[in-house]
């Protein structure tokens, strides 16, 4: 979580919100990398080994949130809420870094309260 830091706007533990609302929350762990070795879309779980400089590298990272928060979602956007087993090898409906997640997910151990 140290890495996403330098990048984030605001720090884990810092508020979020509107109006006076406070959301406190955290980035855990990464959960995985994806690269993109040209400017095409295709990204893959590793580097292929014909790169040596890869042009994009995405992070994806578990973040802690509240029990209760909004989310502001653009116009133009859609917000989803699809269980685990929808995204698991639906690439084609969901892209390769989405339809990873439950792969990704699946070394965590999730409490319950």
């Amino acid at each position: 979580s140290s890495g996403i830091n330098a990048e984030w706007p605001l720090r884990p533990g810092e508020t979020l919100g509107r109006q006076g609302d406070t959301i406190h929350w955290g980035v855990d762990e990464m959960i995985c990398n994806w690269w993109r070795p040209n400017y095409e879309p295709p990204q893959y779980p590793y580097i292929p080994p014909h790169v040596t400089k890869p042009k994009e590298h995405r992070r994806l990272f578990l973040v802690r949130l509240p029990e209760r928060a909004m989310f502001a979602v653009p116009r133009n956007y859609k917000l989803v809420a699809a269980p685990l087993f929808e995204l698991y090898d639906n690439s084609n409906g969901y892209g390769p870094v989405i339809s990873a997640l439950p792969q990704n997910l699946s070394r965590f151990s999730y409490v319950y309260a």
